[in-house]
């Protein structure tokens, strides 16, 4: 190869690229004006995330600071309201207990503020994007896009825009990790309205429905199953990129668990990612037996 580059023209030998002293004017130039309109900017941003500080700080201040049976009592009402089944709450018990033990309920409270504000805030902004999509092809063309972007884009990379603009704490952490997670919830409103069977709607026209009263009557409550489906990928991806959120001051496990990468802690490590996965394993399952337990339902009404 470098016998044929002596004879061969160096155009051909190396690939032609743009000026380094041009690539660093332009860095140079696109970052200063980055910083200097995040610095014009500054307060009105601090003003719009300040209430997601607010409430994550109120909900970090509640999980932790209520008594822990109180908490696992909740938790365990809660599952199984969600999924009616008991071994689904005894394995919710049993998890939550043995993460206790181990002295991460602190830990894992913030973590699970962290997750729930996460997963709300994306349930906010996928649901109507999901819905608008769904109504226009012409938006869904244009969106999807964005979110294969979104999805096959490294979860480092969210880091790097986020902590410019914000700064470094729980709220730049807590917008990273939305962005992360907010695509399947899209994407699964879309996918869920879309598969609503168009005789349903014609008989929902037939009976002179408006298009609010099919939405709100017919769509989404046939579309909860898929929907669900899309909260539950929402809440997955949520945790998976907490650890990689603490690297701009997230707490909670993610932070434990990169400690303890950075220090090759095996145990602390091991600790912590248990903690993560009995987390996950328990919002998995208790998100999926209420996704069976609504398409159940809705093939009885409609079946």
């Amino acid at each position: 190869m470098a016998i044929q580059c002596t004879i061969l023209p160096n155009v051909l030998c190396n690939f032609p690229a743009i000026d380094e002293s041009l690539i660093r004017l332009a860095r140079k130039n696109i970052d200063d004006g980055f910083r200097a309109s995040v610095r014009a900017y500054g307060t009105l941003i601090d003003a719009i995330v300040q209430p997601l500080q607010w409430f994550l700080n109120y909900l970090e201040w509640a999980f932790t600071n209520t008594p822990w049976f109180i908490v696992l009592i909740v938790m365990m009402i809660v599952v199984y309201a969600a999924s009616r089944n008991l071994k689904i709450v005894a394995g919710t018990a049993i998890s939550m207990i043995l993460i206790g033990v181990c002295g991460l309920w602190t830990d894992t409270m913030i973590t699970l503020a962290m997750v729930t504000v996460c997963t709300l805030i994306a349930i906010v902004i996928g649901l109507p994007i999901g819905i608008l999509m769904a109504r226009s092809d012409r938006l869904q063309s244009i969106v999807n896009p964005i979110l294969d972007v979104m999805q096959t884009m490294p979860s480092f990379v969210y880091l790097i825009p986020v902590v410019v603009i914000f700064g470094i704490g729980k709220v730049p952490g807590l917008i990273a990790v939305v962005i992360y997670a907010v695509p399947p919830m899209i994407r699964l409103t879309n996918l869920g309205i879309r598969l609503v069977d168009k005789e349903v709607l014609e008989a929902a026209d037939a009976f002179g429905s408006s298009h609010r009263q099919k939405l709100f009557n017919v769509q989404i409550p046939l579309a909860l199953p898929t929907i669900m489906a899309g909260i539950n990928q929402t809440i997955m991806m949520s945790l998976a990129m907490v650890v990689v959120a603490s690297m701009v001051g997230v707490g909670g496990l993610g932070r434990n668990t990169l400690q303890a990468i950075n220090n090759q802690f095996f145990t602390v490590g091991f600790l912590n990612g248990f903690a993560l996965v009995a987390i996950a394993i328990i919002f998995d399952r208790t998100s999926q037996a209420y996704g069976r337990r609504l398409q159940k339902h809705s093939e009885v009404i409609h079946g």
